[in-house]
């Protein structure tokens, strides 16, 4: 609806208006420059009214984006605090050094990035040589996000100081001898370099906010003082259209996290071609970034454009930039001047005759090379501002030209990214712009030699010694000197040992009360730390709330509307949860910084992450894989696990296969327990495996049941059953010596349904069956493969499963709330004869009992599924399935 002069209402109209005319004045004034100066000039004194006020405190809304220029202008910009010339001759050297590794290792097919890091090589150098932390000064250094593509660039430079040689620069991307270098950031293949993987797009930047948050979390808890800790996360413009990479935005803005800084190389191209062709991705991202409450600063162009800018007197020029889209942007870089001045400056007469004062080679510099990410002086600039902005994080915009200083062929060209190598004349050119001293001989069988200056010349000298007033060496990981943490009190895991008696309680239950008991640990209760994504009452841990708190950095700023209540909602500075809010890949990119936080701070932490079972493997499976990749630790628990325990849900949240995805893992250990003990039993082995004296660098996944049953005491001599992943629960009786027997193995919540089947199975058919705990399918099939392997070697294993069953009478069947591929993981080193029951298909609404009818897997089903066994081997006769079904009603 619209007031009676056709203008839409907004805002401003709620406001009371105390002098109107005053009011109309000002509207007046503002109509009178438009007419007499024109828009562009009204538009001009409205933001400059806007900086002013902004300047004077009024608390006004920011404008969302700024003019399409430098937010330093060339003379606010501080001194240098370097060589620029000698910082020029080490970034040339690293330049060479990351296109010839790239090229020379094309002779084998194996590929690699060289545009990335030629657009953003002073991106890295202004920072190592000026910004970035090592790990040898106070403190923990910086953390280093490094973009994937550009990790030829950093090769180049641990070669300079000696920290690489050549061959090892020619296995880049050879690994299987041993001695190569990965592809990208991989500290898992290369973990004295790599502190983080970032080459899985979108999770650099996502977790680089959740490590500067957690770097807040350990000082707030007096843990480790990280006030000298700087998070840079180098991202290209092309990444930031993945979800992940501005998911988190509003966390860093809303936490105040001044300690993290954004570096975002706009080279306007991503992969396959511009990145916003039809439009201006540098606008695009400054008007996010500003809208999220981050600083931004826009390095844009070099010094040879303020020629330009001092001769557009009549703001031709800014308006002009700010319609140009990527794609023409990219076309200019490629084209000759008289193209550029045809379609840039000849869009108004205004930049027409600006142009006719410059000359051709000034409009060539500004087009082709000029570019604020390509100038050292202009990164410094922005680097420093960035780390001297206070109250929020800051992004720094930067523009580059891909693929720049590797001539023509490279330079702004769509396929840059796919090209492998440059030829030798290429390289030469390359030389020549470099101002190397590489001659001719060097070039030797058409291969293009690696440059160095020499160790102790004045080049390697500079960069120890910058490096050495930092810090030492970066990027590096370090694990640092201390001592495995203490093992905790037996009386927490005692507690679950003895059972519940007549009492029913949930394994997720089971977990958090042993969980909240471990928390009080004198030595290691600190070192928890509790994850979950908004559904903490869901699994039973409110309780939590009062006595350990959730963090934040504000603490409590309100009076929590059940503060009356024994389990209120008490928020704290110094609280221990991380209460994430819907966000499970935030929740997983904190227990990724708490989990590596022996390594990225020397301080050992004990994360647990506990999330809806759907909606972790399934939903932020590439963030286990980068969890895997920089070798964490910690606990993920799957709750309400299972595709028939949480049937009220429905289809999409009934998991039937995350065990199968968490297969894939190298690293992760997965367990589903039947029982509270056994939980007890596997976060105990957790806890030595993990962060005893032999760490090991793996992470567990269990998964627990939000189905209330009553919890057995445990039986003797079954704690290395419950670890390797199975041993038998139940021996069933036999009525008489002859009668028919088989093995049921089940796990999780399934063993309810066996150990019934067990009962009906005596009782209705005379048959006895014997049944087990499955505690892990995963570890069986990782103990049985090893002994495969072994065998190659000439070894002789016998894996554990075929030791376990070895001589157990009858059949196999196995049952769990899983897809059968679960149990089917280990059928091949089962000796008796195998079948298998499991919930294959999609989740259904219904009762938990209707469901597993339907699934087929509950005790009725299990001893049809068993009549069936035995009547193929002529142990029951055939009539006896039939008769079972017509029993059951199936």
């Amino acid at each position: 609806m619209t007031d009676p002069v056709g203008k839409l209402p907004s805002e401003l109209d709620q406001l009371p208006d105390r002098d109107p005319e005053e009011t109309a004045e000002w509207a007046a004034s503002l109509d009178a420059v438009t007419k007499a100066a024109g828009p562009h000039r009204a538009a001009y004194l409205m933001r400059r009214s806007l900086q002013h006020a902004e300047g004077a405190g009024l608390a006004l809304p920011k404008l969302l984006e700024t003019d399409y220029v430098n937010t330093i202008p060339t003379a606010a910009e501080p001194a240098f605090d370097g060589d620029l010339e000698m910082e020029s001759r080490i970034t040339a050297w690293n330049r060479w050094n990351a296109a010839a590794m790239v090229t020379r290792g094309a002779r084998y097919g194996v590929g690699g990035h060289i545009a990335t890091f030629a657009s953003a090589a002073w991106l890295y150098e202004t920072g190592f040589n000026h910004f970035f932390r090592g790990k040898e000064g106070d403190g923990s250094g910086d953390q280093l996000y490094i973009q994937g593509h550009a990790s030829p660039g950093i090769y180049a430079r641990a070669f300079l100081d000696g920290r690489l040689n050549e061959r090892q620069l020619d296995n880049f991307r050879q690994e299987a001898g041993g001695d190569g270098l990965p592809s990208y950031p991989h500290p898992r293949r290369l973990p004295w370099l790599w502190e983080f993987p970032t080459v899985s797009m979108g999770l650099g930047p996502l977790s680089a906010i959740y490590q500067a948050r957690f770097n807040r979390y350990l000082a707030n808890r007096s843990i480790k003082d990280t006030a000298g800790s700087h998070v840079w996360a180098f991202l290209g413009d092309g990444e930031m259209d993945e979800p992940e990479s501005t998911a988190a935005l509003a966390l860093a803005s809303r936490e105040q996290l001044d300690n993290l800084t954004f570096v975002i190389n706009c080279n306007l191209q991503r992969l396959d071609g511009p990145v916003r062709a039809n439009f201006r991705v540098v606008q695009e991202l400054e008007a996010q970034f500003r809208g999220a409450g981050w600083n931004v600063v826009k390095t844009l162009w070099g010094n040879a454009w303020d020629e330009l800018f001092q001769l557009d007197t009549q703001g031709a020029l800014l308006r002009r930039l700010r319609e140009v889209p990527d794609a023409q942007f990219q076309t200019y870089a490629t084209r000759d001047v008289a193209y550029i001045r045809e379609h840039f400056f000849g869009a108004e007469p205004a930049l027409v005759e600006l142009a006719k004062l410059l000359t051709d080679a000034k409009i060539a510099e500004c087009f082709y090379t000029s570019r604020g990410g390509h100038e050292a002086r202009k990164v410094y600039a922005a680097y420093k501002a960035a780390v001297e902005h206070k109250g929020a994080p800051t992004v720094i915009l930067a523009q580059t030209v891909k693929g720049y200083t590797l001539g023509k062929g490279f330079e702004s060209k769509n396929a840059n990214h796919q090209m492998k190598k440059l030829s030798v004349d290429e390289f030469k050119g390359m030389r020549e712009l470099l101002g190397l001293p590489i001659p001719d001989s060097a070039f030797q069988d058409g291969l293009v030699p690696y440059g160095h200056p020499g160790a102790d010349s004045a080049e390697v000298r500079y960069l120890q010694e910058r490096r050495a007033a930092l810090g030492g060496p970066a990027p590096a990981r370090r694990l640092h000197a201390s001592a495995p943490l203490p093992q905790p009190e037996e009386r927490a895991f005692k507690a679950l040992y003895k059972g519940s008696g007549k009492q029913e309680m949930a394994t997720t239950m089971a977990f958090v009360r042993l969980v909240k008991d471990l928390m009080r640990d004198k030595e290691t209760g600190k070192r928890w730390v509790p994850i979950v994504p908004d559904e903490a009452r869901t699994f039973g841990m409110e309780s939590l709330f009062p006595s350990a708190g959730i963090y934040s950095p504000l603490g409590q700023t309100y009076d929590p509307v059940d503060r009356d209540q024994l389990m209120y909602y008490k928020e704290a500075k110094d609280g221990q949860i991380l209460n994430e809010g819907i966000t499970e890949a935030g929740a997983m990119a904190d227990f990724i910084a708490a989990a590596t936080s022996y390594a990225t701070h020397g301080e050992t932490m004990i994360p647990f992450y506990i999330f809806y079972s759907m909606f972790g493997w399934q939903r932020t499976g590439d963030q286990m894989w980068q969890l895997a990749d920089q070798l964490g630790k910690g606990f993920i628990v799957g709750a309400t696990a299972g595709r028939t325990t949480l049937t009220g849900e429905g289809l999409q949240h009934a998991d039937g296969h995350s065990h199968l995805i968490a297969a894939t893992n190298p690293a992760s250990l997965n367990y589903d327990p039947a029982f509270a003990y056994e939980v007890a039993v596997i976060v105990k082995d957790g806890l030595r495996r993990m962060y005893g004296p032999d760490a090991e660098d793996v992470f567990y996944y269990l998964t627990v049941y939000n189905e209330p049953k009553p919890q057995p005491a445990m039986p003797e001599g079954v704690e290395e059953g419950i670890v390797k992943g199975l041993y038998r629960f139940k021996e069933g009786t036999p009525a008489t010596a002859d009668a028919p027997r088989l093995q049921l193995l089940a796990s999780g919540t399934a063993i309810h349904w066996a150990l019934e089947a067990q009962e009906l199975l005596a009782a209705d058919w005379g048959v006895t069956a014997d049944v087990w705990s499955a505690t892990s399918w995963g570890e069986l099939r990782r103990d049985a493969l090893a002994a495969d392997e072994a065998l190659l070697r000439g070894e002789v294993q016998v894996p554990y499963v075929t030791q376990a069953l070895s001589g157990a009478p009858g059949p196999v069947l196995a049952v769990s709330d899983w897809m059968r591929q679960v149990p089917d993981q280990i059928s091949q080193w089962v000796e008796q004869d195998w079948s298998s029951l499991g919930t294959d298909g999609f989740g259904l609404s219904d009762t938990r009992d209707a469901a597993r009818r339907h699934f087929g897997v509950d005790a009725p089903s299990i001893v049809v599924a068993s009549l069936a066994q035995l009547a193929k081997r002529g142990e029951v006769p055939a009539s006896a399935v039939k008769e079972a079904r017509e029993r059951y009603g199936l």
